[in-house]
């Protein structure tokens, strides 16, 4: 007797095998435990996890049996997923006119006698293959035993649509990191490209000044002044400069690390941002060596103390750094001001690239938003987290951690 292994909607049923890209070489633990499980549950010897496809079954997981795929047309599992019932059961293939002369019944002690399979169906209502489970004498299961197996078949199709998102989430994943690398490269390169005419604005503004004084008047004199002010100040050679340090820094991590002085590093910072307001820095009591990526650590405190400069209302600026060491895992580093405060309903978002709080700060300079951006980068990848704390006109405290 010829027997149907032809489902309904078999194309779309094969497209939604396909679309699962499971993987036949790979074996799953997942997958073995559900077969094992079965077998105990039924006192089966044989449990076995098939997928049918377009002209072969194989099977994701064989439990008491030796096989990794079968012949579509002569396969039970392909007659399970053809018939109208979600459970497909043969508890006598011997007296079964419909296997009568069937190779797999005909196959000594270990041809199929019995034969349970209860039907992979996804959300779309697929039958992508059965959970099932063989016996080589004639043999049933009872009520229970067969929701049990039910059950089970529904956690193999959680596996299979896991199986499927993770895969989706790996290539979304790989596709991001390509783009990311392409807008890192964009970006630096903009950045370069727009500093070298840049400095030959200033340049030329120099030559212009210098050789042909004697022919500019006052008037021109000064227009030349306000080109080279305005190539030189912070709303474009900052940016620029800010931009990049973002990108290249993108990858600083706790893999490059050098142990030094915390307080040296804070006197270094101190001695580059050239400090032209009224201000006092007291930085930790106590020195400690500490083991970090000393270039990242360096351009956290350049961005945090530098804000709190530029940020400032008072006569006197008054910024504490502190170092505590005493955590196990982690040296947690504190930045605080005495500055114009940060709205509680901007705090959430000061890290986010491009934000900023004020219009402009204390010399009427543009912000742009990429320093403490550059901060919350540099901070994660030290394996560490920064925290706000702010009250407007009264300061702003800013804590991180970076592992030790």
């Amino acid at each position: 007797m010829q027997l149907n292994t032809i489902p309904k909607n078999d194309k779309e049923r094969l497209l939604a095998v396909k679309s699962y890209k499971l993987n036949r070489c790979q074996k799953d633990i997942s997958f073995n435990n559900i077969t094992a499980l079965a077998t105990k549950i039924t006192n089966m010897p044989v449990s076995l996890i098939s997928i049918v496809d377009k002209d072969e079954v194989w099977f994701k997981s064989a439990k008491g049996m030796q096989i990794s795929s079968s012949e579509k047309e002569l396969s039970f599992c392909s007659y399970a997923i053809a018939s109208d019932d979600d459970v497909y059961i043969v508890e006598n293939t011997k007296k079964d006119l419909r296997f009568v002369n069937h190779p797999y019944t005909k196959n000594g002690d270990k041809s199929i006698a019995f034969y349970a399979g209860v039907c992979l169906t996804d959300k779309n209502n697929h039958k992508l293959g059965t959970l099932c489970v063989i016996d080589h004498k004639p043999n049933t299961i009872n009520k229970d035993q067969k929701e049990a197996l039910k059950l089970l078949a529904q956690q193999v199709v959680k596996l299979i649509e896991l199986n499927k998102s993770n895969i989706n989430l790996k290539q979304t994943k790989k596709k991001l990191t390509k783009k990311n690398k392409m807008l890192k490269g964009f970006a630096s390169q903009v950045a370069h490209d727009m500093k070298m005419p840049l400095a030959n604005m200033i340049l030329t503004t120099d030559i212009l000044k210098s050789k042909y004084k004697k022919h500019i008047d006052d008037t021109g004199i000064n227009y030349l002044q306000n080109i080279k002010s305005s190539s030189l100040s912070l709303s474009l050679s900052s940016y620029i400069n800010n931009l990049l340090n973002y990108y290249e820094n993108s990858n600083t991590s706790s893999t490059s690390v050098d142990t030094f002085s915390f307080n040296h590093l804070l006197e270094e910072v101190i001695d580059i941002i050239n400090i032209k307001v009224d201000c006092t820095i007291n930085l930790p009591e106590k020195d400690f060596d500490i083991t970090s990526n000393r270039a990242a650590l360096e351009l956290i405190l350049l961005n945090l103390i530098t804000n709190s400069l530029k940020y400032n209302d008072k006569e006197e600026t008054i910024i504490d750094v502190e170092l505590d060491t005493t955590q196990e895992d982690l040296n947690f580093i504190t930045v605080k001001d005495n500055g114009i405060g940060i709205p509680k309903k901007k705090q959430k978002k000061i890290f986010k690239l491009f934000s900023t709080v004020e219009e402009t700060d204390r010399f009427g300079q543009k912000g742009h938003g990429i320093g403490l951006s550059t901060v919350k980068k540099l901070v994660t990848n030290l394996g560490g987290n920064i925290t706000v704390n702010s009250k407007v006109g009264v300061g702003s405290t800013f804590k991180f951690s970076i592992k030790k």
